[in-house]
């Protein structure tokens, strides 16, 4: 099989995973939202630190928090991945997965926005256009609803500043996470420690609670390490447009599953924010292409 057709599976794999993971939280509804953060947090680190001593590859993690800079910047990334589990976790648990979805969607049209704020980088016109529908989207849903879409937005937001933190790190996906989950095990044990003392653990109540707990780790390894492999087979490309699996699975958990109701503002909504991912994609292709072209042309001079 060539290996962009084993990327492309990969990555697949992976955005299925999360986007059906809304269907595994929804078993959890019975567990407060903190208490199942903290037990994500713990067993992801379990996983994680697992999978890289199998690989001989912990020494790495000196590159995610072995130094001071390195470690504030992991110190960061954690911060805006536990808020956006939290609150992905809590979304679910209150019946707003239709939200989630929206945040994914417009996730990638917030980090090119982030871009340009903070890396000052340049976008083409048909960024621009599709920057501004994903605008009018927001602002049409929150003059309609009479309040803003602010878990889509705090979402979106939390996971764009996540992936412009972690191109300052040096380190691969998997070491980064495993450095994040590090630093924030200390407060997610004191936490299962506190409810533990309190009677008010869920944990070891019930086998089939326990293990799905237990399971949040895999959920949450497995697509990562899924993707990564992807990463190494694809250009970014292809995986942004195969990333659209993700909340397009949310959306029809949402819609299909959970029979969540869509206002005719959120179904405007949806079509501003498909119609700016569908231009943004065009773009993104028409700027991949330029950049082969170009590097095909430089090869291809002969030398002075």
């Amino acid at each position: 099989m060539p290996p962009q057709t084993q990327g492309i599976l990969l990555m697949i794999g992976a955005c299925s995973i999360w986007g059906l993971s809304p269907i595994y939280y929804k078993l959890l509804l019975h567990v407060p939202p903190l208490e199942l953060l903290a037990h994500r947090t713990f067993w992801s680190l379990i996983v994680f630190a697992g999978l890289l001593a199998v690989q001989g590859r912990l020494r790495e993690l000196r590159g995610a928090v072995g130094r001071p800079r390195a470690a504030l910047i992991t110190a960061v990334a954690a911060l805006m991945i536990t808020a956006n589990w939290f609150l992905f976790i809590l979304s679910v648990q209150i019946g707003q997965v239709r939200e989630t979805s929206l945040g994914y969607y417009t996730f990638p049209l917030v980090a090119v926005l982030l871009g340009v704020v903070v890396l000052r980088e340049r976008l083409s016109a048909l960024q621009w256009v599709a920057v501004g529908l994903a605008t009018l989207a927001v602002a049409q849903l929150t003059w309609g609803l009479g309040a803003a879409p602010w878990i889509a937005l705090v979402l979106a937001t939390t996971f764009g500043i996540y992936g412009i933190v972690k191109k300052r790190l040096s380190v691969g996906p998997v070491v980064s996470v495993t450095g994040e989950v590090l630093l924030l095990a200390p407060f997610a044990l004191g936490w299962l420690a506190v409810l533990e003392l309190q009677d008010k653990a869920i944990f070891g109540d019930d086998l089939y609670t326990s293990g799905l707990l237990v399971f949040s780790g895999l959920l949450t390894a497995l697509p990562l390490v899924l993707f990564s492999a992807a990463a190494q087979r694809v250009n970014m490309t292809t995986l942004g447009v195969l990333q659209y699996l993700n909340p397009t699975l949310q959306f029809l958990c949402a819609v299909v599953i959970f029979k969540e109701p869509l206002t005719p503002f959120h179904l405007i909504a949806f079509g501003l924010i498909w119609a700016a991912l569908a231009i943004y994609s065009v773009a993104g292709f028409a700027q991949d292409r330029a950049r082969r072209r170009s590097v095909m042309t430089s090869s291809a001079e002969p030398p002075l």
